[in-house]
């Protein structure tokens, strides 16, 4: 039996959640909770555990690197994620409305949201703006796959799109990565 992967988002698709997010009734979490799943690779359960601690710097300030610790992440190993031009200036709204002693995505309630909630939230999300085979792991295989296609760039390896995605294996990370037929066209010709 085939294994059924989420779908890698296109930008017109992450355009137009990001949409769906900044009409829903907390845009500037829900926008917040896109940018950590398609620019930061989080899982779900990673983005319900995200605290401020974990974003700010010792002054209070958007960090240049989100530090997971090891209890909100899948297998214990905390890792640490550079954070990307666009969600610091989502962070930075973000964090002049909230209480920055709690949880980063938090609930109608105040709480932490819930995993299981930020789910729904996506799939509702695709559901309304129509785009099917997506799922809330849709954001973290895009992330995973652009980093994987654009790595040589920066003359770093697929180890360090591991390291990013958090995978203790290399072969875990290379499942996330989806193959570009018209890639493999010029590469062939190249040849």
């Amino acid at each position: 039996m085939a294994i059924r992967r989420a779908k890698i988002l296109s930008d017109a698709e992450i355009d137009a959640l990001r949409v769906f997010a900044w009409n829903s009734r907390k845009p500037l979490r829900n926008d917040v909770m896109v940018l950590l799943s398609v620019k930061a690779g989080l899982r779900a359960k990673e983005i319900a555990a995200l605290t401020w601690c974990m974003v700010l710097g010792a002054g209070g300030e958007v960090g240049a690197a989100i530090e997971l610790s090891d209890a909100a992440v899948k297998g214990g190993r905390g890792r640490v994620v550079p954070t990307h031009p666009d969600l610091v200036v989502a962070l930075h709204a973000l964090v002049a409305d909230v209480d920055t002693h709690g949880p980063v995505i938090a609930s109608e309630r105040g709480g932490p949201m819930l995993p299981v909630n930020v789910v729904h939230w996506f799939a509702r999300a695709f559901r309304a703006i129509g785009i099917e085979g997506c799922s809330s792991h849709s954001g973290r295989r895009t992330f995973i796959t652009r980093a994987a296609r654009k790595v040589h760039l920066t003359g770093g390896s697929l180890r360090d799109v591991q390291i990013l995605a958090g995978h203790q294996s290399i072969d875990m990370t290379q499942r996330y990565i989806d193959g570009d037929t018209d890639a493999q066209r010029r590469l062939v010709a190249l040849i």
